[in-house]
């Protein structure tokens, strides 16, 4: 088949599994190390689907969906450790989706009846088997979250956050987005997102969360100082798969980098959204609330992190 549609192309991964590339936002749909190797390191592993009983059902919301490889990771790992799933996806366009079904090498990468859960998102908005049910709300997740919240306000245990970056998609890493996202979760629940922005884990502490961090994934450096971001509104213990804020990352909060993206009536576009933060940067910054994103980075020339 073609390795190019209109707005999306075809990529393969390090890890040699399926991706696309979206022209619209100018980014990968997943990390260049992974499809596979990203749900199961930055979503699957910091959910510690250890904590859950054999035979107990996980509530999941995963906002954006994409080519359904998160999906497919979860239906696999909730098969092989006997747990049923409630799953709720936000997405808006079924095209990456549609996409993914109609390639062989996606479809290979993953057993029959995993590939069955999805081929039925992709054709009822719906799934469901011996694993448990699932359904999909279509449309922007801005407009969805209110019916969601409506369905499961405080009775989910994982939120994946998988949009596009903060700087390509800010309307779904806005304080207001990022609060219902929280009031989803139950107590011991968990926001999980590969971003490392300190825009979003200011947000999500204005939610009231608590936060922890992913380890890079390879050596840290510049370009892998943090694997992503995990947040609940309970204490997280440091483990294996989670560790405390650095003290540059607690600095990089502080920053300008830390102001927050604001859409009170969720209908803002992208742009706007970009440019009320910047005068907003541009306040605090006179006024000293916070130091500038330059000063931060002097202070830890090792990183390149997002401002």
């Amino acid at each position: 088949m073609s390795d190019s549609w209109e707005g999306l192309q075809r990529r393969c991964t390090a890890d040699g599994s399926f991706s696309l590339w979206s022209e619209r936002f100018q980014e990968g749909f997943h990390s260049g190390r992974g499809a596979i190797r990203e749900a199961q390191e930055t979503f699957l592993r910091p959910s510690e689907l250890e904590r859950f009983v054999s035979g107990s059902t996980l509530r999941v919301v995963e906002v954006c969906v994409g080519t359904g490889s998160n999906l497919a990771e979860l239906v696999q790992a909730c098969g092989q450790r006997d747990l049923r799933l409630r799953w709720w996806g936000l997405e808006q366009d079924p095209m990456p989706l549609a996409l993914s079904l109609a390639d062989g090498s996606f479809r290979g990468q993953w057993s029959p009846q995993v590939v069955d859960h999805l081929e039925q998102l992709r054709r009822s908005g719906a799934w469901r088997s011996g694993l448990g049910s699932g359904r999909m709300l279509w449309g922007d997740a801005r407009r969805c979250l209110p019916e969601l919240l409506r369905e499961a306000r405080g009775q989910v245990d994982l939120v994946w956050h998988d949009a596009f970056s903060p700087r390509r998609c800010p309307q779904l890493w806005s304080v207001e987005f990022l609060q219902g996202s929280a009031e989803l979760l139950r107590p011991g629940g968990r926001w999980i997102s590969y971003g490392s922005a300190a825009a979003a884990r200011w947000a999500l502490r204005l939610a009231g969360l608590e936060l922890a961090a992913l380890p890079p994934h390879g050596p840290a450096c510049a370009r892998h100082w943090s694997g992503g971001t995990v947040a609940s509104p309970s204490p997280l213990q440091p483990s294996p798969s989670l560790r405390r804020l650095t003290r540059r990352e607690q600095e990089h909060l502080r920053s300008c980098a830390g102001v927050p993206y604001r859409d009170p009536d969720g209908q803002a576009q992208a742009q706007e959204i970009i440019r009320t933060r910047g005068l907003e940067q541009g306040r605090e910054l006179r006024d000293g609330t916070r130091i500038s994103s330059g000063s931060w980075r002097r202070r830890w020339p090792c990183s390149n992190a997002e401002a």
